[in-house]
């Protein structure tokens, strides 16, 4: 097995996911606990190294980021599953307890906390995250009862914290028909109802939402958020949380927002990023 990898600044991951486009070649990121920075690499067999590399580096010119590009050998592994080694049982908040698939077996749960099992596969959101974790803070926190939307579903895993903790009527959509399909799996594995689809934000002539959400949580990018503001506001008709914002940029993230009517409830910053929990209009 071949390998090409770099190194980058936490910040920059995610924009790198966003804008990777490698045909065939699959783009994945690790992180030690005692490392500063975070590994982008793409393994594959055979003699691609050329391609692998172009594709990666086209990724980083978008995002900006120079770095040095490595190419090596590595031993022979199951390489798709070798993310299984780092996502391990998790509890959140008071309530919630994220389990990887392969764990479920021997899992203890003395607190009985509601488990959330996933195998996100190459779909983002596993809960060790800062952004994901805040939201899911948020969304125990609010408990809601009447409708939820994840917008950027990924893994499913928000839409499937709000099933598990009473939500009767969730949905979610991401851009990438992946996410949709490792959301749907993990909604059954789960043994919740979840209505996942895909759709992408910015579309000309979308129109307006035919649904409305008590709770609406867009775990995007910054810039993203900002950039959609007008076609993500609309589906929400109480609370909102903004996440994935780098903190330098969330002042100006949520500047927007209160221009549309919101006012901030409460912030969470966890490393370098925050989430926002916003309210439709007064907080009283």
């Amino acid at each position: 097995m071949n390998r090409i990898h770099c190194s980058v600044d936490e910040r920059f991951v995610n924009p790198l996911f966003e804008v990777f486009d490698g045909g065939d070649f699959i783009l994945s990121s690790y992180r030690d606990i005692e490392a500063t920075k975070t590994e982008m690499a793409i393994y594959f067999e055979g003699d691609q190294t050329e391609a692998a590399r172009a594709a990666l580096q086209s990724a980083l010119d978008i995002v900006g980021v120079e770095t040095e590009i490595i190419a090596d050998a590595i031993p022979d592994e199951d390489w798709k599953f070798a993310y299984r080694r780092h996502f391990k049982t998790e509890a959140i908040g008071r309530r919630l307890l994220t389990v990887p698939e392969w764990e479920l077996a021997t899992l203890e749960n003395p607190e009985g906390r509601e488990t959330i099992v996933l195998d996100p596969g190459m779909a983002f959101g596993t809960g060790k995250h800062e952004t994901t974790r805040a939201c899911l803070e948020f969304i125990e926190q609010l408990s809601p009862t009447a409708d939820f939307l994840d917008m950027g579903c990924g893994s499913g895993i928000l839409s499937i914290a709000a099933a598990k903790l009473g939500c009767p009527d969730v949905a979610g959509f991401d851009v990438d028909q992946e996410a949709v399909d490792a959301s749907n799996e993990n909604a059954e594995k789960n043994g919740v109802k979840v209505a996942y689809r895909k759709f992408a934000l910015g579309r000309p002539n979308s129109g307006a939402p035919v649904k409305t959400y008590e709770l609406v949580a867009a775990n995007i990018l910054g810039p993203l958020l900002i950039r959609f503001a007008d076609e993500i506001t609309p589906y929400c008709r109480q609370h909102l949380i903004i996440s994935g914002i780098l903190t330098e940029l969330y002042p100006e993230v949520l500047k927007t927002y209160v221009a549309k009517g919101f006012t901030e409830l409460e912030r969470r910053t966890i490393g370098e990023w925050t989430t926002g929990l916003l309210t439709l209009g007064s907080a009283n």
